[in-house]
């Protein structure tokens, strides 16, 4: 579609409403807050308060953490140019080495065929010309499930329905073994010590809570220190923040690096003392793409730590994507969602060494985390029944085993081998389009399959809300990281994330539907009076 062309009357209609409801997103942007900055080719500045709000002594300065068009990715010469010497342009002849492969994954997921848009408002024909083939680049959030792990579902109502562990019966015999035998793929999927160490939780969220309320809550006293870092989701914040609460420990965390994106690792070595008994933290970003280094991590929170300190892992963004080996890892705990590698939703695991987890006391009281039972008191059963009170999530258990079955079957390495040569791809797209500023780390650092960015003359909701209207999902808000937008100084931004299904069609018609939007709102950003200030806009989470 080009836009001011053939613009349905629809379309044009709803961005007139747009307009006239939040004038916002179109005189008031971030674009135009920070209007100094981007005639210089600065894409944002610290806050002036950011400064009082750090607890050390390293200073921070307007960087190139948002990516403009004049980076230049790894392996090319030139990201400005868009086409090469014969006057080809650079992305229509660029070819995925794995690509033919990944298009029959691709055919595993039903959801992928279907089309979407559409009001209601036209019969027949009408409809079905209103609608849009749906380009899905929001896996970040939950990615979609193939007819292997639909089928699983399928058949655990269909043929074994049962309550697991509770009785002697052919069909409870038949769930508990399947719900079992989930748990075996997961440990085999992150090369657990043991299955014992695998508590299917509700996802990650839970998982990181369980540890927080269970293990730190019992552990930590007034004077001891818990650390956690800026780019963190909420998930790995409030937690920590209610177990300082509650324990009066003290709660520290490591800034980002606004010069690179990157997790700073030297801060954090001034922020270790003998006193740091937490330290927990994201393997990759859910906003940035920066895969942070683990191995360095641990090596250095060994080393100045307290003995005992717990280092915990964020994995809901790695395990989806790469290898992960829990103990090459050297962490303590890892959490998982099931929802965002094929699985079903409301189901995800924590991993922990099982001796520490037979330490903890239990997260929830109940049947089957039990031993013994009397009036007075009762004795707790081991891991991981210890932590999986009541009737379990059965189903999303099973599904989840055969989402990560599914995934082994692929082969881990060549996922995340695919999934690199998206990231190139889609980054250096973005970043030759006017108008958006890529937010990560430098153009030579490896990142995730997902890449966030900001958009002169349109919020991000407003862009998500028009791109959606030609069949284009892509999230838009804070990510559930207010912390680390708020040091990059953009209170809310886009994001397009990929997954095993995603392919280079999609991301070429991704970028020609945001360039043709950003210049229909760009065609508008003068005819309005509105006051710059977007503080009241509230966007889609």
């Amino acid at each position: 579609m080009k836009m001011g062309s053939s613009l349905s009357s629809s379309v044009v209609a709803y961005g007139i409403a747009i307009i006239a409801i939040s004038t916002s997103t179109i005189h008031g942007l971030e674009s135009k807050r920070y209007a100094s900055l981007a005639r210089s080719n600065m894409a944002f500045a610290v806050p002036p308060s950011r400064r009082q709000q750090q607890v050390h002594s390293s200073s921070f300065s307007p960087s190139s953490l948002c990516m403009s068009a004049e980076v230049v990715p790894p392996g090319t010469t030139s990201n400005v140019k868009t086409s090469d010497d014969d006057g080809k342009t650079w992305w229509k002849e660029y070819k995925f080495k794995d690509a033919d492969f990944f298009e029959k994954v691709r055919q595993e997921f039903p959801i992928l065929s279907i089309k979407v848009g559409g009001d209601g408002s036209n019969d027949g024909a009408e409809e079905e010309e209103s609608m849009k083939e749906l380009i899905y680049l929001d896996s970040a959030a939950t990615s979609h499930k193939p007819l292997y792990v639909t089928d699983a579902l399928t058949s655990y109502y269909n043929k074994i329905n049962s309550n697991v562990h509770r009785g002697a019966h052919s069909l409870s015999r038949l769930a508990t073994s399947k719900y079992e035998k989930a748990r075996d793929s997961i440990a085999k999927f992150v090369n657990a010590y043991s299955r014992n160490e695998i508590v299917f939780t509700s996802g990650a969220t839970e998982s990181l809570n369980l540890v927080a309320s269970s293990y730190a809550r019992s552990k930590l006293t007034k004077g001891d220190e818990i650390i956690i870092t800026e780019m963190e989701h909420h998930s790995n914040i409030v937690p920590w923040q209610i177990v300082a609460q509650q324990t009066g420990a003290t709660l520290k965390y490591v800034p980002l690096n606004v010069e690179t994106g990157e997790f700073d690792i030297e801060t954090l070595d001034s922020l270790l003392t003998s006193n740091t008994k937490i330290v927990s933290f994201q393997h990759v970003s859910n906003v940035l793409g920066t895969i942070n280094p683990v191995s360095d991590i641990v090596t250095l929170v060994r080393s100045k730590a307290s003995p005992d300190c717990k280092i915990v892992l964020d994995a809901c963004q790695s395990v989806p994507h790469m290898p992960v080996n829990v103990q090459e890892l050297g962490v303590d705990f890892l959490a998982a969602s099931g929802h965002k590698m094929c699985g079903p939703t409301g189901i995800g695991f924590l991993w922990a060494h099982e001796n520490t987890l037979n330490d903890m006391p239990p997260y929830m009281g109940g049947g089957e985390m039990i031993d013994d039972v009397e009036m007075e008191k009762s004795t707790y059963a081991p891991s991981p029944a210890r932590f999986e009170a009541g009737t379990p999530a059965i189903a999303q258990s099973i599904g989840l085993g055969a989402a990560v079955d599914y995934l082994m079957n692929i082969g881990m390495d060549r996922i995340h081998a695919y999934e690199k040569e998206l990231a190139y791809y889609l980054r250096r797209r973005l970043c030759e389009v006017d108008g958006v500023k890529v937010l990560g780390p430098n153009e030579d650092v490896p990142t995730a399959a997902l890449v966030s960015f900001v958009c002169d003359y349109v919020h991000a909701s407003d862009l998500s809300t028009f791109l959606d209207m030609e069949g284009v999902a892509v999230r838009a808000g804070h990510h559930c990281c207010q912390p680390l937008h708020k040091a990059v100084g953009h209170s809310h931004s886009a994001r397009a994330s990929l997954y095993i299904y995603n392919n280079k069609e999609d991301i070429d018609k991704f970028i020609e539907h945001l360039q043709d939007t950003l210049s229909f709102f760009g065609s508008l950003e003068g005819d309005n009076d509105g006051d710059g200030s977007d503080e009241e806009f509230v966007p889609f989470i």
